[in-house]
């Protein structure tokens, strides 16, 4: 893992402290629809201000297209951000120049200011040098607290991190210590869930894993994939033909490096994609030419249940099933509800990430019990495809 500086080692009084998080959150008419990454970024700001700093705020939000766009002003999160940090947050109308400068030099220590959306200029997403400069030119010192931006090489995430004293905030610190638990250092045996719709999209994680962990599971439509390499017919179900030779080749090489590969043995089957569709359970090598396979089965959920019960290690990512319908969330909601138990026992430590996944745990009920759960999306992924991420490595100690 980098080596990084924690807050615990910077003299914040009175200093300019440009903190880079991440307020790309959901809006829907104009209101905030998940405050999970507010809520995690408040203690970090309150504990720069609280300490003397002059707390800088820089974020992107949306996908502006060639310069200012005021849909996607971070604006409207001022009187957001001002209900769950509980303090007046003060905004400027550009995150560079005369507008920016001005507003800093009326800041006073403990101070909270939002700059607007970087993403307003070419230089961000470019990483380009002068405009990192911009940055740097504001601040004394720079801390990331936005783990769900870290595998981008933006001049906010990576650039000014190279030009000023930079520091882990609070939820990067928890994030990165977090993966480290899961894959860098892990107790032993380690398993993975891997699931979603489709191998394509997961290739690298797959090869990666399967050189990490000792235990490999295999669940939602990509599962189907490797059942149909395995010579299983899979019906109508989602499948990925042409990379049935590609799962073959990942099932010898897991095999190489003492990786179990777990895949399904009985599956929940239905001749229609909706909720409450009729279903049956069925033997993996029963599936009809006009059924899909929705879910995995009560045995494949023992066996899943007994692995994990062996393991000291859990990382999550993708759903067993089409979770969001039922009676087809039933794989995913007992193997979750076991790993939640596991982990309030103290004998599992739970990483799970991405989108589906943390919907997934939250339905069933153990959002609260895993260890850690990250609300990043991309960079979660890639660090559990083994790249490495320039946010977090510009942050090297």
């Amino acid at each position: 893992m980098t080596k990084f500086r924690s807050l615990d080692s910077a003299d914040f009084s009175n200093k300019r402290v440009l903190l880079r998080v991440d307020l790309n959150a959901p809006m829907e008419n104009g209101k905030l629809s998940d405050g999970t990454r507010i809520e995690r970024i408040a203690p970090t700001i309150t504990e720069i201000a609280d300490k003397g700093g002059k707390v800088i705020l820089l974020s992107h939000f949306g996908r502006p297209k060639g310069g200012r766009d005021e849909e996607n002003s971070l604006v409207v999160l001022v009187d957001i951000l001002k209900q769950y940090i509980g303090r007046p947050i003060a905004f400027a109308n550009d995150c560079i120049g005369p507008d920016a400068e001005a507003a800093i030099a009326a800041m006073k220590p403990g101070d909270i200011l939002l700059l607007e959306n970087t993403r307003f200029h070419a230089g961000e997403e470019k990483n380009d040098p002068a405009f990192a400069a911009e940055l740097a030119k504001l601040g004394d010192l720079y801390v990331n607290d936005g783990f769900s931006v870290a595998h981008r090489a933006h001049a906010s995430t990576a650039g000014v991190a190279r030009l000023l004293p930079a520091y882990a905030g609070r939820t990067m610190q928890a994030e990165l210590e977090a993966l480290e638990k899961a894959l860098g250092n892990p107790a032993r045996p380690v398993a993975a869930i891997v699931g979603g719709a489709k191998v394509s999209t997961k290739l690298d994680l797959l090869g990666n894993l399967a050189r990490k962990v000792d235990f490999l599971i295999i669940g939602g439509g990509m599962a189907n994939t490797f059942l149909a390499a395995l010579g299983h017919d899979v019906g109508k179900s989602l499948c990925e033909k042409s990379l049935v030779d590609v799962a073959r080749t990942m099932i010898a090489q897991a095999k190489a490096t003492k990786c179990q590969i777990v895949l399904p043995v009985d599956v929940v089957l239905a001749k229609e994609f909706k909720a409450h569709a009729p279903a049956r359970v069925a033997n993996v090598d029963a599936v009809a030419a006009d059924e899909m396979i929705l879910d995995m089965g009560p045995c494949s959920v023992v066996e899943v249940e007994r692995i994990l019960g062996m393991c000291k290690t859990l990382v999550w990512n993708g759903p067993f099933g089409a979770f969001e319908l039922q009676p087809f969330d039933a794989g995913t909601n007992a193997v979750a509800k076991l790993a939640g138990a596991l982990t309030d026992a103290g004998k599992l430590v739970t990483v799970a990430g991405g989108g589906d996944t943390v919907s997934a745990l939250n339905q069933a009920g153990v959002g609260d019990n895993f260890t850690y759960i990250s609300t990043a999306g991309g960079a979660f992924l890639e660090w559990m495809e083994g790249k490495s991420l320039p946010g977090v490595e510009a942050l090297g100690a």
